[in-house]
């Protein structure tokens, strides 16, 4: 799956916001819409994060609801 086609599936989910430190490290903060919880995932690629976070919702949609 293009990556195009992941961030538009993550932008469903999450605020997305993509960052690089000094060394040249990507950061991308997901911020869910409906609990506003905060995930960072980090990675040495625009590539790699984006798979990160894809990885990420599948396994919080995977997972059961909590009450």
């Amino acid at each position: 799956m293009r990556n195009t086609t992941k961030l538009k599936i993550l932008l469903q989910k999450y605020r997305v916001s993509l960052d690089m430190d000094v060394d040249e490290q990507f950061k991308l903060l997901l911020t869910d819409k409906d609990t506003g919880k905060i995930y960072e995932l980090e990675g040495k690629s625009y590539s790699i994060v984006i798979s990160k976070a894809y990885s990420h919702l599948l396994r919080v949609l995977k997972k059961p609801l909590e009450f």
